[in-house]
């Protein structure tokens, strides 16, 4: 397949037209928004939608998010909007947050994971909604990378997954949030966070009051329990390196570095700390600013398989506030190995 690569950066670009075109007839195609490049296709279309698990190589039980453009098109795709759906939505959308509910016959099964429910947001990056508008059809778009490896937040990044598996890639530079939306169900009787993002626990309280955070954010996805959500599986966001998190401050991170210094050995640090330590380093932000770390980790990951690390060794992250997606994905993709210093 010969993929087609766009660089827009117009919302009036008038090759968008041709983008929502080929969405609506059944096409694939990567798109930024502000938290990842997406794999879109129309969600309505189940046809569509089982190109984007193909060229994924993405598990069928593994639910996706639709994607909208106006509040008009959420209610034909979920049994009802209660007041704390609307309030939420309220809030903060369009932008990184997404809304499990209980679906309608609307939705394909393909679409759901085979669920009840279906998980829906609505973007702020100004290019995906000029296709959204474009196309003017609901689109399943999970992140633009193979199953299981890092998320892809720019246009160079998609191009390296996807290239010659899908029929087009709309890049826009680089993601502002730089990790998936924030995954919130309200289909049961209390709110649960089940993928934290952009939209901290404490942002989230501050509309619904409390909430549960699922065990998943936290540990492994526990023996046959389903996947609600996207991001709940065992290991994902993964570079082709193993990777460990080692927990303890700066000295004993180096001291542990000095003592494990067999080849292949990479650490994964703070900004500025690269200098002081005795392998080679790549740095995912600083370590009280965890928006930073967020926009940068994807891309760090990726960096470590160009580097040909064989183990990586990364420092703990914050899981206070939006620390809690960083720590989140790289737990992931350190597949639940954590060291304590």
């Amino acid at each position: 397949m010969n993929t087609t690569y766009y660089v827009i950066n117009d919302p009036a670009d008038v090759r968008l037209r041709q983008v929502g075109t080929l969405l609506k007839d059944g096409g694939v195609v990567a798109i930024p928004t502000e938290t990842v490049y997406g794999l879109a296709a129309n969600a309505l279309d189940s046809a569509a939608v089982e190109k984007i698990f193909a060229a994924k190589g993405r598990p069928a039980d593994n639910p996706l998010i639709v994607h909208i453009h106006d509040r008009a098109q959420w209610a034909p795709l979920v049994a009802e909007i209660p007041p704390a759906a609307a309030a939420l939505a309220d809030a903060f959308w369009p932008g990184p947050l997404t809304i499990i509910l209980k679906k309608s016959a609307l939705v394909p099964d393909v679409t759901s994971g085979g669920l009840d429910t279906v998980a829906v947001r609505m973007p702020s990056h100004p290019i995906a909604r000029a296709i959204l508008q474009a196309c003017d059809v609901p689109l399943a778009a999970p992140s633009a990378n193979t199953s299981g490896k890092p998320s892809p937040t720019d246009g160079a990044a998609v191009r390296e997954d996807m290239d010659g598996k899908i029929d087009a890639i709309v890049d826009s530079g680089p993601c502002s949030v730089g990790v998936e939306s924030t995954v919130v169900s309200l289909a049961g009787d209390v709110p649960r966070l089940l993928r934290p993002g952009g939209v901290t626990p404490e942002m989230l309280e501050s509309v619904l009051g409390s909430i549960d955070i699922d065990d998943a954010v936290f540990h492994r996805l526990a023996a046959g329990k389903t996947a609600a959500s996207p991001g709940m599986k065992y290991k994902h966001y993964a570079p082709s390196a193993q990777v460990i998190l080692l927990k303890g401050d700066f000295a004993a991170y180096r001291a542990f570095l000095a003592a494990h210094k067999e080849p292949g050995t990479v650490a994964l640090c703070f900004d500025g700390e690269e200098t002081a330590l005795p392998v080679p380093a790549v740095s995912y932000g600083a370590a009280t600013d965890s928006a930073a770390q967020g926009q940068r980790l994807f891309e760090a990951l990726r960096e470590l398989d160009k580097q040909g690390a064989k183990t990586v060794y990364a420092r703990f992250p914050s899981q206070d506030g939006f620390g809690l997606a960083v720590f989140n994905r790289l737990i992931r993709a350190a597949a639940f190995r954590v060291i304590e210093l």
